[in-house]
């Protein structure tokens, strides 16, 4: 397999996590932080295509922030990027692999995903891959459809269409995040998918959806990378030039416009990470349903996530809670209500400004 027709793989790396305060904050985001074992999110990202002569080495997009992070973080692997991209600001996901796309060979598959999921069936997301490249090869944009274990309300849906190729089948359409009525709905009828925002797309088949559903964005992009200048393995792309380019994500940008557009449906272990319900989801439970982490006591604790990178954490007869120590920060909440922490995120930044 030569060099133009592996897959090059493109890690987005430019969120913060708000969601996982206090351990995950602005300087020090969500993909750089060990949370499901000894390696980072980023880590365990780079890894899953690792070594496999499919794939090429991956393209990174970031924040310039992170950049040292990141670098030490993926020699810590063994992994030596093909670029390190670093956005002069976060513009979404669209512009993120834009950029990429650019700077990959134009007949590459790009296979685009976020820096701070877990997957823990490798095998099953290598089996989608595998599904998806003949579609791709063809110029279809593809999507992993997530097999929905729940009525989940945080995520969007694909309809999933009639089929195209073995295990790939065409979008019928995509679902806004619903409320758990009509989630209910769409699990008891079937045939829908989480979007678990994971593509498989050809570089030159993504530019051109983007040149005829973003063009702004596009050009933007452009520009940047062609006024941009290149630091060893870094790309920096022009600040003047991004500045003008429209924010928006990938979804709403290209794949929910776009004809021809594939989802194989998938159920790999995937998370996303997105919470502290989510993380004590993932485990490991110890003989109460417990996930401990860090110097924790627990007695007659039971279905709880405890996690301290300092302090030690000593809880009696308590069930069902969230107990996060990190630095200076503590967090105490009931289990079900993570999804609010971004709240507190934003009265402790008003806090912190006096508004």
């Amino acid at each position: 397999m030569n060099a133009v027709t592996q897959i090059t793989p493109v890690i987005l790396s430019g969120g913060a996590g708000t969601r996982l305060w206090p351990l995950s904050r602005e300087d020090r985001p969500k993909p750089l932080l060990a949370l499901t074992g000894d390696r980072t999110m980023l880590q365990l990202t780079a890894l899953r295509t690792a070594g496999d002569p499919r794939f090429t080495a991956p393209i990174v997009v970031a924040g310039q922030v992170q950049a040292d992070a990141i670098e030490a973080q993926l020699a810590a692997v063994g992994i030596a990027p093909l670029a390190l991209i670093l956005e002069p600001e976060g513009r979404n996901t669209a512009p993120a692999i834009a950029l990429a796309a650019l700077a990959a060979p134009p007949q590459s598959p790009l296979l685009v995903m976020p820096s701070d999921h877990a997957i823990t069936d490798l095998p099953a997301f290598h089996r989608a891959i595998d599904a998806m490249l003949p579609p791709v090869a063809e110029g279809w944009l593809a999507t992993f459809g997530i097999t929905p274990d729940g009525p989940e309300t945080g995520y969007g849906y694909i309809r999933i269409g009639p089929a195209i190729a073995p295990g790939v089948h065409r979008v019928a359409r995509f679902v806004e995040k619903p409320d758990e009525d009509a989630a209910r709905a769409m699990l008891a009828e079937g045939g829908h998918a989480w979007n678990g925002g994971i593509f498989l797309f050809r570089a030159d088949a993504l530019l051109e959806a983007l040149a005829r559903h973003a063009p702004a964005m596009l050009a933007a992009c452009r520009a940047a990378m062609a006024h941009g200048v290149r630091d060893g393995g870094r790309l920096l792309p022009d600040a003047a030039e991004f500045a003008a380019c429209p924010a928006d994500s990938i979804d709403y940008a290209v794949m929910e416009k776009a004809d021809r557009v594939a989802v194989a449906p998938v159920a790999m272990g995937w998370s996303d990470v997105g919470s502290w319900d989510a993380l004590h989801a993932l485990g490991p439970h110890d003989g109460n349903g417990n996930a401990l982490d860090g110097e924790i006591v627990a007695l007659d604790v039971r279905n709880c996530l405890i996690r301290s990178d300092g302090p030690t954490i000593a809880a009696i007869g308590v069930s069902d809670l969230i107990i996060v120590a990190s630095g200076n920060n503590v967090l105490v909440m009931p289990r079900g209500r993570s999804q609010e922490v971004r709240s507190i995120v934003a009265a402790l930044q008003a806090k912190e400004t006096g508004e």
